[in-house]
């Protein structure tokens, strides 16, 4: 591969997937290395001050601050962008940051954001708590029926904001039909596919316009590093998007780009591992559980959609057990499996998102977006699934299922 071979469209076109999660977005120094260097700089030097006055003026390619332009956070932007069939990508020091740049970046006072309500709780946040601080209207709907978007729409709506899975509760948005009404009506469909990735699922293929992420989540994989990532049209991300965060700062660091890009060569592999494993493990607790939510299972109310729309359903489910006493009980009796609110992880981990990922959401909104008191979501790693079988069977056996 040539030095700048990675960022090269007119090469990088003819690349598949797994080709461009290993090589896309690399750009070699002089020095030639193999592995992404890692650009440890906050700023950069000129040979001369007219290089430096170009360069802010657009009129040089070139650094001027790692706030803005970081060598190794540009090279993951690249292959991020790649992976996802988008035209540019900017990444964010967390996957929060990337959903508030994604929608403070197109809003403004008078607005008004129509959102799924079954969503991650610091996303229910923004929607019903910070928006409205800045005089931006919200209004939520069941995103499992794209009639209720449609219902919803006002004459000053100016984005669609969803998660597909949603977090906790695995409901599965229809892309193409939530996206088209949205095109059809002038308005920005904003999209969280953390749960997904595209190495299972590309959005923009369905219509949507913005497609942001925790890349903390499966990029990574591997519990070490916070990243977050929103993918767009060019124009989107340079005229919309970049002057939010150049002013704004939400700058992911040189090293924690590193990590993700090392990730990213792996996510593939890891996430179809990962999915044939919580497909395993949920026909297991199907049997034994009250309720299961779990995409990928044929008891699934959108499992059809789901497999439409999706390479595989990912690595993450929910279920329910009786009350917040029994999941407690359960994850308590876990020998195997973290309790942790983290997930895409390698490991598998699970948490009681009532009383952690969703502690901040209200009541009420909770049991509208059905974050009950029994609800548990399970993220399954990469062990063997029939010792994450023998974990849960033995730990369900000591709470009574």
């Amino acid at each position: 591969m040539k030095r700048r071979s990675g960022q090269d469209r007119s090469v990088t076109q003819h690349w598949r997937p797994a080709t461009l999660a290993v090589r896309g977005g690399t750009a070699r120094s002089e020095f030639g290395e193999t592995s992404e260097a890692i650009f440890l700089t906050s700023g950069y030097s000129y040979d001369c001050a007219e290089d430096a006055a170009a360069r802010f003026a657009g009129e040089q390619e070139g650094m001027t601050y790692s706030r803005l332009q970081n060598p190794t956070v540009e090279m993951l932007e690249h292959r991020i962008a790649l992976l996802e069939g988008a035209e540019a990508c900017r990444t964010m020091a967390t996957g929060m940051a990337a959903m508030t740049a994604a929608l403070l970046c197109q809003l403004q006072q008078g607005d008004h954001v129509v959102a799924g309500r079954a969503a991650f709780g610091s996303c229910r946040w923004l929607v019903d708590t910070l928006l409205p601080r800045f005089g931006i209207q919200s209004t939520t709907v069941d995103a499992r029926d794209p009639g209720a978007f449609e219902a919803a729409v006002r004459p000053n709506t100016k984005v669609f904001f969803f998660e597909t899975p949603a977090n906790p509760t695995m409901d599965v948005v229809d892309l193409k039909a939530v996206c088209g009404i949205a095109r059809e009506r002038g308005i920005v469909s904003v999209v969280d596919n953390a749960f997904a990735t595209p190495a299972l699922q590309r959005p923009l293929e369905f219509g949507a316009d913005v497609v942001a992420y925790s890349a903390t989540k499966m990029m990574d994989g591997q519990g070490r590093v916070l990243a977050g990532a929103v993918c767009g049209s060019e124009d989107f991300v340079t005229n919309t998007l970049l002057p939010f965060t150049r002013n704004t700062g939400p700058t992911l660091s040189a090293f924690n780009a590193w990590v993700v890009l090392k990730g990213l060569e792996t996510l593939d592999l890891r996430i179809r591992r990962q999915s044939e494993n919580a497909v395993a493990v949920g026909q297991f607790l199907e049997g034994r559980v009250p309720r299961i939510l779990h995409p990928g299972l044929a008891s699934h109310p959108q499992h059809a959609l789901a497999m439409a729309q999706m390479v595989a359903t990912g690595p993450i489910f929910a279920f329910e057990v009786a009350d917040r006493a029994q999941a407690h009980a359960l994850l308590n009796a876990l020998q195997l499996i973290d309790i942790s609110n983290n997930i895409g992880d390698s490991r598998s981990l699970m948490t009681h998102p009532a009383s952690t990922t969703h502690y901040g959401v209200s009541a009420e909104a909770r049991a509208e977006m059905g974050v009950s008191e029994g609800l548990l979501r399970l993220n399954v790693g990469l062990e063997d699934p029939q010792d994450l079988i023998d974990d849960l069977d033995q730990a369900l056996r000591q709470v009574g299922l």
